[in-house]
């Protein structure tokens, strides 16, 4: 009997195709599913990444709120155009505390992976009310309202449970003192400063929207895109045997 003749067996019979494709269903998923049990992590720690500030996860939450990640990304996907673009191509640790992550899969706008840093904050502040005051060509909405807006504090220390409830490191020293670290962000001269710094490294400290009298929901939404991709030192990997 010829193999063809063998596989006829198969097409004919609807319950032995039926089984033939279960068993092989059931050997793929095995070979894939398998190998994950005997994996600590799938997600490789890296140095620097730390859980947000209360300020940066309060301006985190307008981010998403204002629906930012409909037009913004914030994945640099390894291939050359985008790492010359953008920089060091996304690792999922820098996603780890990101409860849902902000990947997206559309940019009306540029990826904002690594854009920590790289504008000032009269920049943002100026982009973020009137765009086409630095960008004349953005089809971005303004968001002016934010710099008028005092942020709700009364429910940070909140936020910062709920995200230690999915595996967030929030100790109960970072969530009893939540509301107290939001300012302690904007006050570059307060006396809280020491011990803030030593809950968050690396966290920027300055008045952000330029109005010290207040604490405004754009505060923390330029707090937040300030910090990102900024956690990570990308100056020990090889950028070069990347691009290859």
């Amino acid at each position: 009997m010829s193999l063809f003749a063998k596989h006829q067996v198969l097409e004919k019979n609807s319950i032995l195709l039926l089984v033939g494709i279960l068993i092989a269903v059931a050997i793929g998923g095995l070979v894939e599913i398998v190998p994950l049990f005997y994996l600590k992590s799938t997600i490789e720690k890296v140095e620097g990444v730390r859980p947000y500030t209360p300020l940066e996860l309060a301006g985190r939450n307008i981010y998403i709120r204002e629906g930012c990640y409909l037009c913004h990304s914030q994945m640099i996907r390894p291939m050359r155009d985008e790492i010359e673009r953008y920089g060091h191509f996304s690792l999922a640790a820098e996603s780890v505390y990101d409860h849902p992550f902000q990947w997206g899969s559309k940019r009306t706008g540029p990826d904002l992976a690594r854009v920590g840093g790289k504008y000032s904050d009269e920049w943002h502040r100026d982009h973020l009310i009137n765009p086409r005051q630095v960008v004349p060509a953005s089809i971005m909405p303004g968001y002016p309202f934010l710099a008028t807006t005092p942020l709700k504090d009364e429910s940070i220390a909140d936020d910062l449970v709920a995200n230690a409830a999915v595996g967030v490191p929030y100790s109960p020293e970072m969530i009893e003192n939540a509301r107290l670290d939001v300012y302690a962000q904007v006050n570059p001269d307060g006396d809280r400063l020491d011990d803030f710094l030593a809950r968050y490294p690396k966290a920027v400290v300055r008045n952000f929207d330029g109005n010290a009298a207040k604490v405004t929901e754009l505060d923390a939404l330029i707090a937040y895109l300030q910090i990102l991709g900024t956690l990570v030192d990308f100056s020990v990997y090889d950028d070069k045997a990347n691009l290859r």
